[in-house]
């Protein structure tokens, strides 16, 4: 898929970046949607991922755009948790049907676009931004009280 949703073949780790932006910015300029990269942007993911399955099509017909809200929500984690883009090794690919991915900084692999893939298939209960918050690996962010 390219940053339009158009089915190619699959962007590697390299090229998700790039392929974000491109999808950030066709989505901006066509619905002026508030895609900053930080976390509190991630509620505004879940919100499009709600309207999309309210308006009732099969997933195939969204795959593109749910493909892409899930690489955003990696961006945000590369951006806003340390984490880095990665090509899946064939048995992460095979536990999370994707290949790429995102890697924590205690190592772990995440998969924020299948977590968008299962907000629209399951609803509420598979909040993308919940996902930040329960995040292993994190960096700690300084408390008010910490600095």
């Amino acid at each position: 898929m390219d940053a339009s949703g158009n089915d190619r073949r699959l962007p590697s780790a390299v090229e998700m970046r790039g392929g974000v932006a491109e999808f950030v910015r066709r989505v901006m300029a066509r619905k002026r949607l508030p895609l900053d990269y930080s976390v509190a942007s991630l509620r505004v993911v879940d919100r499009i991922v709600d309207g999309l399955r309210a308006a009732g099509p099969e997933q195939g017909a969204v795959a593109g755009e749910l493909f892409w809200l899930g690489a955003y929500a990696g961006e945000v984690l590369v951006r806003r948790a340390g984490a880095e883009w990665v090509d899946l090794d064939p048995g992460q690919q095979e536990l999370f049907g994707q290949v790429v991915g995102v890697r924590m900084p205690d190592g772990r692999a995440w998969n924020p676009i299948g977590k968008v893939t299962n907000r629209f298939a399951a609803g509420p209960e598979e909040s993308v931004q919940q996902m930040y918050f329960l995040l292993h690996g994190r960096p700690r962010v300084p408390m008010v009280a910490d600095r």
